[in-house]
């Protein structure tokens, strides 16, 4: 590694852990091994808890300033190494190095953001129905959090679950993806800089193989209150299957299928951009990426074309793994056996894990990619004639994540802001992720939200105090 700040241990109780089994890094640009992490297991997780059990009463008991200024540090150390997390997040992840500048500034920014709300902790006074009577409501810290982040965003999905849960008074057991860990343990080693206790950050790594077992022993855990997950909904279903069994609390950021909605009305140019900016950001590999683009009648032919005339110009990375392409390439594969036309607009060849990115026409309902998470730079596109229609084609799906709308008539916007069954919506604009705002999905895209005080929130226990006063 070119910084001394980033490591290639398991991060545990203040302490680097090294493994004689271990999983291979790549780059999935070039496909060469960047690192050999720890491949741990059950040992390793056991250990980890226990810190972060340990850690978790004297942290909690920190005045909330006092853990706002740990973190103020964490957040300025990933500033000041900006430049280096950034090269790293696009060699482990292939996005290219302006997405990944603005990954990491934005989660040195959620660090600092929670780095004040750990200060806004608000208690609250009920109207006694005596005298005499104090009714206090408090909220406390649950305790050890088992987190699980995905390898699509690897610094702003750790920063997003572990600055909120230890502003909160929370203690974390870190699982990175094993697509991507090093960012996370790079960010374990600035938390490590920064001063914050041993066992209050805790990072374990494994590979493929044992990720369903760690999934099942965070799960099952006694002394874990809450698993904050994001990834697939099929993997979520299990976890949250799993922690019923404990009644333990669970956030759950999961898939999507997000509609993006062009009316005729809308500036045509504003909307290819933005829906270039959204679709085929890091290489269309996100979970609010549009992924079904409903045209109004009329419209398809000039958005087509801008289409393809910005997309020659667009950087776009390749896919995370060889699965990941193979995917894409069987749902365009369905898409045509089901009549639809594709363009596809030559960049690289499609060479390695590399896709060039596609404009599908005339596609069904019926093919797979209608109702299937896309993960890639395809861009299906659908006309409509009315509010009504566009509103059910876009709620036809099991997701309720994310959704767009570009029109030029404002009340026309909140009527279909209003029908769509989204937990974030977009208008005449597409940047969702700012770290005051919460964070997540209805119906199978999720439970719980990330983000603002609401995010905090989900690390919290309601405690409330009844105090005779006499």
């Amino acid at each position: 590694m070119q910084n001394t700040s980033f490591r290639q241990e398991a991060y545990i109780n203040g302490a680097w852990e090294t493994s004689t089994k271990t999983f291979p890094v790549t780059n999935p640009a070039s496909g060469q091994v960047l690192a050999q992490v720890p491949d741990l297991g059950t040992e390793a997780f056991e250990k980890a808890v226990q810190a972060a059990q340990a850690a978790f009463k004297p942290w909690a008991a920190l005045l909330p300033k006092e853990r706002g200024a740990y973190l103020k540090k964490w957040s300025a150390l990933i500033a000041e190494n900006a430049e280096s997390l950034a090269q790293l997040l696009t060699s482990e992840q292939g996005k290219p190095i302006e997405e990944s500048r603005n990954e990491v500034n934005g989660a040195a920014g959620t660090v600092e953001w929670f780095a004040e709300e750990a200060r806004r902790n608000y208690g609250e006074i009920v109207p006694p129905p005596r005298e005499n009577l104090r009714l206090e409501v408090q909220y406390v810290p649950l305790g050890v959090v088992a987190a699980i982040t995905p390898w699509n965003f690897p610094v702003s999905m750790v920063t997003r679950k572990v600055a909120p849960a230890i502003a909160a008074g929370c203690t974390v057991v870190l699982k990175p993806s094993e697509e991507t860990p090093l960012c996370a343990l790079a960010l374990a080693s600035l938390a490590e800089k920064a001063g914050i206790p041993k066992g209050v950050v805790n990072v374990v790594t494994a590979g493929a193989a044992g990720a369903a077992a760690f999934g099942q022993l965070m799960c099952s855990h006694t002394l874990v209150r809450k698993i904050s997950f994001t990834g697939s909904t099929a993997v979520g279903r299990i976890l949250m299957q799993q922690a019923g069994a404990q009644i333990k609390k669970v956030g759950l950021e999961l898939g999507g299928n997000a509609p993006f909605i062009i009316f005729a009305s809308a500036d045509l140019e504003k909307a290819v951009e933005g829906l270039i900016a959204n679709k085929f950001r890091n290489a269309g590999q996100t979970c609010i990426c549009a992924n079904r683009i409903f045209v109004e009648k009329g419209a398809e032919g000039k958005i087509i074309k801008l289409l393809e005339e910005k997309l020659k110009e667009a950087n776009i990375g390749p896919l995370i793994n060889k699965e990941a392409k193979e995917k894409v390439e069987e749902l365009l594969a369905d898409s045509q056996k089901h009549g639809a036309k594709a363009v596809t607009v030559s960049r690289n060849n499609g060479e390695g894990l590399y896709c060039n990115p596609v404009i599908l026409t005339g596609v069904p309902v019926q093919a797979r990619i209608f109702r299937e998470e896309i993960f890639g730079p395809v861009a299906p596109i659908y006309s409509f004639e009315s509010e009504d229609e566009v509103i059910v084609a876009a709620n036809d799906t099991e997701y309720g994540l994310a959704a767009y709308i570009y029109s030029g008539d404002l009340a026309q916007g909140q009527r279909i802001m209003a029908g769509l069954d989204y937990g974030m919506v977009g208008f005449n604009q597409v940047p969702l992720a700012y770290e005051g705002v919460p964070f997540g999905g209805m119906k199978q895209s999720g439970i719980g939200r990330e983000g603002g005080h609401w995010g905090m929130k989900e690390f919290m226990e309601i405690k409330y105090l009844a105090i005779e006063t006499r």
